[in-house]
């Protein structure tokens, strides 16, 4: 994450005196937003926080110098009643979650003077409520904002099933970025889900509904997607690869700035 004079670009690592010299009205601060729930038996309770603080990494090491890109330390919690019924799950109100993310930010703008933020989500659940909240926060806080979505940037096709949580593709993106934390092992079998069940409680636009992860009709142990066990690395590193250049055109209409890679 090369920064200014071949420095670093995490914010919170500069010192009071430095910050100023480096972060300008044209910066972009970075924020990963993430959530702390069940992931099925084989990935991490942060799974969502750790996909959206090293996409952001990457984004800030790829992109950091053209588009003056700052990582911010990231928010491991969200919106997460879904996957309530499960062990280590934690989530926040939707008043908490916004009032939270509006502390932040205010405190950022009136810290630096960057005037222009990413939120790096890595949670489905968040999707919602930030595609809400990017009003108030530019309205409130004088600044520009949009939500960047890894997963939905990856925008690769996965197989039979839609890929909703915990399934081949988070799966490949932990095994990519964090393979420590994957237990693959713990996977004995991948229990078949009803995809026209799915489709109707979480992917339909004419309908919403308080769906769970915990229901098998939707769920295989947590899981709602494709098979996990077939996930690889390489598969996790072409979702990043493709997230990364489907980021640049957000950046560039955030900032005004071309990229050279446009």
């Amino acid at each position: 994450m090369t920064g200014p004079g071949g420095g670093h670009r995490l914010l919170d690592r500069l010192t009071a005196a430095d910050l100023p010299a480096h972060v300008q009205a044209a910066s972009v601060l970075c924020l990963p937003v993430g959530s702390t729930e069940q992931h099925g038996p084989h990935l991490p309770l942060a799974t969502d926080t750790v996909i959206a603080e090293e996409f952001t990494r990457h984004l800030v090491a790829e992109h950091g110098a053209t588009f003056d890109l700052w990582q911010l330390p990231a928010v491991p919690y969200g919106i997460a009643p879904e996957h309530a019924w499960a062990p280590g799950t934690l989530s926040l109100t939707i008043t908490d979650f916004t009032t939270l993310l509006h502390t932040l930010v205010a405190q950022y703008v009136h810290a630096t003077k960057a005037r222009h933020l990413v939120l790096v989500n890595g949670h489905g659940g968040n999707r919602g409520v930030l595609a809400a909240l990017v009003y108030e926060l530019r309205h409130a806080h004088d600044i520009s904002v949009c939500v960047l979505h890894p997963l939905a940037l990856a925008n690769l096709p996965a197989g039979g099933m839609p890929e909703i949580h915990a399934g081949l593709h988070e799966t490949a993106l932990l095994l990519h970025l964090a393979p420590d934390t994957v237990h693959l092992d713990q996977l004995t079998n991948h229990q078949l889900q009803d995809a026209d069940e799915i489709r109707r409680q979480i992917t339909d636009r004419g309908a919403s509904w308080p769906w769970t992860s915990g229901d098998p009709l939707i769920s295989a142990a947590g899981v709602i997607g494709n098979d996990p066990r077939t996930a690889t690395p390489a598969l996790g590193a072409r979702l990043l690869r493709q997230a990364l250049a489907a980021a640049v055109p957000a950046l560039e209409a955030l900032t005004g700035r071309k990229s050279p890679c446009s």
